[in-house]
């Protein structure tokens, strides 16, 4: 590697740790100030590290912005494609993956199960998907900041499809929580009696959550009990999904002595 880029990458990574100032840069790379400043003032240029009015260099903006250019434009089917297929044959089940797309919930990639060649589910890939009265829609939401919850919510005319919708804000952020702490959603017939649905919740290397994964059967061939069956399987694909977009789950901490 060049030794000049080696120095930037080195200033950045410095820098990303803590304000650094002139001295202290020309010092780690073991050269004269005016070759530090050099690099410095590039890395500026491109908003990699930026000036504070301490006089000190801190991270920039620049690595942000591309980080999520980067995230934006990777391609989550293919990342999830073979996990899903998987999960389809796992369970037999229809399997749908869900992404949240600016203001919707649209669905990006559908495994259908053979189970349903007399009947068709109404999902199709590019569709949107009903926000609050669908598994993949509640549990995203649920792994939403409140902010962006409410963002979403806004506009939405709440209506009531079937007996179990959620159809008011109140009991919707009701099923919310429960759906946050359990760390997946259901679909009791919400929107179409028929269809019974769990979803578990896609994360990005930020922890963000940005899509989800769900598991389908109309109830004459599984009925929700027998669908949540499926969860464990349901549960690891979610993961595997999640770490190839660069997500690291936390690890619990060891419990103490009591």
């Amino acid at each position: 590697m060049s030794q000049s880029i080696q120095r930037a990458i080195d200033l950045i990574r410095r820098s990303a740790e803590h304000p650094m100032s002139l001295t202290e840069a020309a010092e780690m790379l073991g050269v004269h100030k005016s070759t530090a400043l050099r690099i410095l003032q590039t890395l500026e240029g491109a908003r990699f590290v930026r000036k504070t009015g301490a006089g000190t260099y801190v991270f920039g903006s620049g690595l942000i912005e591309l980080s999520e250019l980067a995230l934006g434009s990777m391609d989550l089917r293919q990342f999830a494609s073979e996990h899903l297929r998987l999960l389809q044959r796992q369970t037999g089940h229809t399997v749908h993956l869900a992404q949240l797309t600016g203001d919707e919930i649209i669905y990006v990639d559908k495994v259908d199960s053979p189970a349903f060649d007399a009947v068709k589910l109404p999902s199709r890939i590019g569709r949107a998907v009903s926000i609050y009265a669908s598994a993949v829609g509640k549990v995203i939401l649920a792994h939403l900041s409140r902010e962006e919850r409410d963002r979403l919510l806004a506009h939405v005319t709440f209506e009531r499809y079937t007996d179990t919708t959620f159809a008011d804000r109140e009991s919707l952020d009701a099923e919310l929580a429960r759906v946050a702490q359990r760390g997946w959603a259901l679909d009791d017939g919400e929107h179409d009696a028929y269809v019974m649905c769990i979803a578990a919740p896609i994360m990005d290397s930020r922890g963000k959550v940005i899509a989800a994964v769900s598991v389908t059967a109309i109830e004459v061939i599984a009925n929700l009990h027998q669908l949540k069956e499926k969860l464990p399987l349901l549960l690891e694909t979610s993961e595997l999904i999640s770490k190839e977009l660069g997500f690291t789950p936390e690890r619990p901490s060891a419990p103490t002595a009591s």
